[in-house]
């Protein structure tokens, strides 16, 4: 808790004291209502530093463990409440009798009296002290639970940040590795237009999925772009085999995807569709708008069926990424086509703006 929150929690509870009191003694009808009235300030401002004294004994155990800080707050209200106590006494029994009950012709109480009157101002006013208290533990812990929650939040947000750039970065090394190997058979037959073509190709594809914010949503068009020259680089490899379909509306061109969200379903229908084939096989990337959600499918023909599709961590990686970026608001759905071939077939929501 600030020292504001602190300050203020005990100026309430004291202004309540205040309240309760003068009010009591206006409807008794208590003789010397004035002189009452500034005696209780000097109680209630006395009442005040004790309890800011209080709150700093709090204050040094605000790190230990809470049933330590309760049983301080019981300990350290003991002395408190018997000094507010004996003060209270002596400016309403002892300072200047005269002047507050001339009217009622006050005596001196007897010793005896005198401890068994304070004693049972020291019950109340220990009562009242640890109901403030009470109120400061429970502020001082919620607000620990926020800090500790938002903390949490943090961690969390810090955690998925993480996470999707994993999962973004995930581009299968194989790719990498079989793109080499067929670029040295392009330079080993002498097909070096062929090479420079494709190197330029792997540039291109590399620095634009790797120099992005893996954060960031890209427009639909670009990502199509982007797969597009993953599917030229591969074809060096499946010169006869390799068809390409891309069927993306101009209404979707600008629409907001996460960036590389489609690599592992193409890579997946290159891996158990293209290269498992011994025939021509193509694969066809297709949008299409339905209400407010964007239909996205990545189909091949090939005769893997399900053949692995869906049992690697290019699907899961897929619907982790959506996981994280949309909820419950999207899904992936895969599955073999009866007519041969893999559907992967994602739903997000139709986002335009901000990309």
């Amino acid at each position: 808790m600030s020292r504001e929150v602190a300050l203020y929690s005990i100026l309430g509870f004291w202004l309540f004291y205040v309240i309760i009191v003068t009010t009591r003694a206006a409807v008794m009808d208590f003789p010397s209502q004035s002189e009452m009235a500034a005696r209780r300030a000097v109680v209630t401002v006395f009442g005040i530093v004790v309890t800011w004294v209080v709150y700093l004994l709090l204050k040094r155990v605000d790190h230990r463990p809470l049933g330590t800080r309760i049983a301080t707050a019981f300990v350290a209200a003991l002395p408190a409440a018997a000094a507010i106590a004996a003060f209270n006494y002596y400016i309403f029994n002892v300072y200047d009798q005269a002047s507050l009950f001339d009217e009622v012709g006050h005596a001196m109480n007897t010793e005896t009296s005198m401890m068994k009157e304070i004693a049972e101002l020291a019950i109340q006013r220990y009562f009242f002290l640890i109901a403030w208290a009470a109120i400061y533990l429970a502020i001082s812990y919620a607000g620990e639970v926020r800090a500790a929650e938002r903390r949490a939040a943090a961690f969390q947000q810090a955690a998925q940040a993480a996470e999707l750039r994993s999962l973004r970065y995930q581009v299968n090394p194989h790719f990498l590795f079989n793109t080499l190997n067929s670029l040295s058979s392009l330079v080993m037959t002498d097909r070096k237009a062929d090479a420079e073509a494709m190197i330029m190709n792997l540039s291109t594809f590399y620095r634009t999925s790797l120099s992005g914010d893996p954060l960031d949503d890209v427009p639909l068009e670009e990502e199509v772009r982007l797969q597009r020259l993953y599917l030229d680089i591969e074809r060096v490899r499946f010169p006869d085999r390799l068809r390409v379909e891309i069927d993306i509306p101009e209404s979707l061109q600008r629409a907001c995807v996460p960036g590389l969200i489609l690599q592992p379903l193409v890579e997946n229908a290159l891996k158990y569709g293209v290269a498992r084939a011994r025939t021509a096989v193509t694969i066809a990337i297709t949008a299409r708008e339905d209400k407010d959600r964007m239909v996205l499918s990545v189909i091949d023909d090939g005769p893997g069926g399900d053949g692995g599709h869906g049992a690697g961590i290019g699907l899961a990686n897929v619907r982790d990424r959506l996981a994280t970026r949309f909820g419950d608001r999207a899904t992936l759905d895969a599955e073999a086509r009866p007519e041969g071939g893999f559907a992967a077939v994602l739903k997000l929501p139709v986002v335009k703006n901000g990309c």
